[in-house]
């Protein structure tokens, strides 16, 4: 399969596309004022090629962070996209749409991706997929976009999910989460009084979520609660995983989180480590899982954006992933691993 990505600074389509012909599947990001005259221009180009899109910033070796960034595939792909509405109420009503899709590209073992964009309730799309992701061993990365608005196939939509089934002809795909935080300690918080609608988490360990947060990570404001979560997020304990747990603001007594919490929820303290080491360590698992790289395609989290961007490192993190070939993707404001929802995340798919 072949990879095309292209950028343009100035939200010209036709300046981002420059070189690529005869796609088979087009992705883009593009500033929010600019999205509607993209997603038209992307359908006068290349009337008819299933195109998948929404509002964000976009990166290959460095950020673009206004303007439109166009990713293709130009042969060695089958590929159907289409469009799941009504998520925030009914996230299963058009699940046949996507069945459907998956069908006609005719999945095989370990080369179908699927790359989605939504406009939030991702945690209710994703557990609805989960059945269609195992039985056809399908694998999933995505994103939450900006502004509430996706685009599919020259459309624009909101309360929905934008999808695109892919698979690879000549090899397989593979999925990949990279986590910069890990657990601080062995401290386990059982979470309790949560609500789940509200993504809102009452107490830890029978306390206020708001005070035992306070007096692990000794912040003393709730602008210092909400700033510190760059530093220490909470993370979800699955077995051996760690979902990070962004915390988004204070309510009362507790707090309101990016991602959903369930009573007895098992939660810890995360700590960053350094960002270039783990690229260094994700950048080897995937060259000893693949002898021939055709693409990476990444969703790398706003706050990890910020924090990166603080540290100096944005570009060289970006560069340092892109020495994999050829490499491209967006900041999201939540990220999709197969079924799981998570915050300040890289995840990405990897294409033979």
């Amino acid at each position: 399969m072949k990879m095309f990505y292209g950028k343009s600074a100035s939200c010209n389509v036709k300046e981002a596309v420059s070189g690529l012909s005869k796609p088979k599947l087009i992705v883009f990001t593009c500033s929010a004022d600019s999205f509607e005259k993209a997603v038209a221009d992307v359908e006068q180009l290349f009337p008819g090629v299933p195109s998948i899109g929404c509002v964000g910033m976009g990166y290959d070796a460095s950020i673009l962070e206004n303007g439109v960034s166009v990713m293709a595939f130009s042969e060695g792909v089958t590929v159907a996209s289409g469009i799941l509405e009504s998520v925030s109420t009914m996230p299963a009503r058009y699940i046949g749409r996507l069945e459907e899709d998956i069908k006609k590209v005719k999945p095989g073992s370990e080369n179908t991706a699927i790359i989605d964009f939504c406009t939030g309730n991702d945690a209710a799309v994703l557990t609805t997929l989960r059945g269609l992701v195992d039985k056809y061993n399908l694998q999933i990365m995505g994103a939450t976009g900006d502004a509430g608005k996706v685009s599919c196939n020259g459309k624009i939509y909101q309360d929905a999910m934008t999808y695109a089934v892919i698979r690879n002809e000549g090899g397989r795909v593979k999925t990949y989460k990279e986590n910069i935080y890990v657990p601080r300690d062995n401290t386990q918080l059982i979470a309790s009084k949560t609500d789940k609608a509200k993504y809102y988490l009452g107490e830890l360990n029978g306390r206020s979520a708001k005070q035992v947060y306070m007096d692990l990570t000794h912040t003393s404001t709730d602008k210092e609660i909400v700033n510190q979560t760059f530093k220490n997020p909470l993370g979800k304990m699955i077995g051996n995983d760690v979902c990070i747990v962004s915390i988004k603001d204070v309510a009362g007594s507790g707090l309101i989180c990016y991602r959903q919490i369930n009573d007895s929820d098992i939660l810890t303290i995360l700590e960053m480590r350094d960002p270039m080491e783990v690229a260094q360590a994700t950048i080897d698992k995937i060259k000893n899982d693949f002898n021939k790289i055709s693409g990476v395609y990444s969703v790398n989290c706003i706050f990890r954006y910020l924090v990166l961007k603080e540290r100096g490192e944005l570009n060289s993190y970006l560069g340092k992933i892109a020495t994999l070939g050829t490499s491209c993707g967006l900041i999201g404001f939540g990220e999709h691993y197969n079924s799981q929802f998570v915050n300040q995340t890289m995840t990405c798919v990897v294409f033979e």
